[in-house]
């Protein structure tokens, strides 16, 4: 039996039918140095305190209400699982650990994200 093919498509949404209220993200890897708000070049090798990521939502389960494929949430990093799909690391996590969603799909009139 060969392993099913789980390659991201052009959108890059991933043919993985996830359980329950599961969410599969792809979290944006460019770790390299930053700005602050004031102007201030911190490096990469910076330690940075407790802080909550961005990702994009790749594939969904059955049971998930909030969230589409191609919305942005945002998560805390620690709690997380991680697999590997064809060298592409991904995030799995439960719908109750996402923080907030940022859409396209809101209208203008809306904040953007859903907290």
């Amino acid at each position: 039996m060969s392993a099913p093919d789980t390659s991201p498509r052009p959108d890059g949404s991933v043919p993985v039918k996830l359980l329950h209220d599961r969410l599969l993200v792809k979290v944006d890897t460019a770790e390299g140095e930053r700005r602050s708000g004031g102007g201030i070049l911190i490096p990469a090798t910076a330690q940075v305190g407790k802080k909550l990521a961005w990702a994009k939502v790749v594939a969904l389960g059955p049971n998930v209400r909030t969230v589409q494929v191609g919305d942005q949430v945002l998560f805390e990093p620690e709690d997380r699982g991680e697999v590997e799909l064809h060298g592409v690391a991904y995030i799995l996590l439960r719908e109750r650990d996402v923080h907030a969603v940022a859409s396209s799909r809101v209208p203008d009139t809306a904040a953007g994200l859903y907290l």
